[in-house]
């Protein structure tokens, strides 16, 4: 199954309004943004579990990231509030579930598979960061590497935002929203940019929130110029 698998365009989902496709597991929905790959695959998702919903314990190869949009998120490892972010690198292994339901962003194989590094993160208790270059704009730092920088950021009011992407973006509106490329965005709104691109965007009335990953879309884009070969 290939779903907006062309990296080198701007792709937009408006997740809020699409219908749940059922999981393989009883009570696991999910709303596809992109995905290369059946049920093994590289996927970015909304993915929602109904109370008491749970998958039997699996090892990811791959790598998963993933931010708890609401409710609670568990796994053996504790339990994962609203806002919580973490990151399961390659070899970890675990049992997810969730006892009263929550919904979750979620992106599989998308890590470097020498990476070990596990983040687990609460965003609701964590610092904003002013940004001098960007008055308009506040930002939680969640990871960074040589390939990519992983945020929340926050954008005042009517603010107009504008940022070079050369190696591509992501976003997910979580709060409020923006106009971008004639289009409005809402919560569970996704845009991806290609590498080479910049984002121009037109803040709400009531500010925005996203989450926002940039600079990864090299390494994608890399990847398959080398498969194509």
């Amino acid at each position: 199954m290939n779903v907006n698998d062309d990296f080198t365009r701007r792709i937009v989902v408006h997740a809020g309004g699409l219908g749940w496709t059922p999981s393989p597991i009883p009570g696991v929905d999910r709303r596809m943004l992109d995905r290369i790959g059946d049920e093994v695959a590289r996927a970015t998702s909304i993915v929602r579990y109904a109370p008491g919903s749970r998958f039997s314990a699996h090892t990811h190869d791959g790598g998963e990231e993933f931010l708890v949009l609401d409710g609670v998120f568990q796994d053996e490892h504790g339990d994962y509030p609203t806002g919580s972010y973490l990151r399961n690198p390659p070899t970890s292994r675990h049992t997810p579930g969730s006892a009263t339901g929550c919904t979750l962003f979620v992106k599989l194989w998308q890590f470097d598979l020498a990476d070990r590094l596990s983040v687990r993160l609460n965003t609701a208790s964590a610092a904003w960061l002013s940004t001098p270059d960007r008055p308009s704009v506040e930002l939680l730092p969640l990871f960074r590497d040589d390939n990519e920088d992983v945020r929340l950021e926050r954008w005042a009011p009517g603010a107009e935002v504008s940022l070079a992407l050369p190696g591509g973006a992501e976003l997910l509106v979580l709060d409020g929203g923006f106009d971008e490329g004639g289009e409005t965005f809402v919560p569970q709104s996704w845009l991806r940019l290609p590498c080479g691109s910049t984002l121009r965007a037109t803040v709400g009335p009531a500010g925005c929130e996203v989450w926002i990953k940039t600079g990864h879309l090299r390494r994608v884009m890399g990847v398959r110029q080398i498969a194509a070969k």
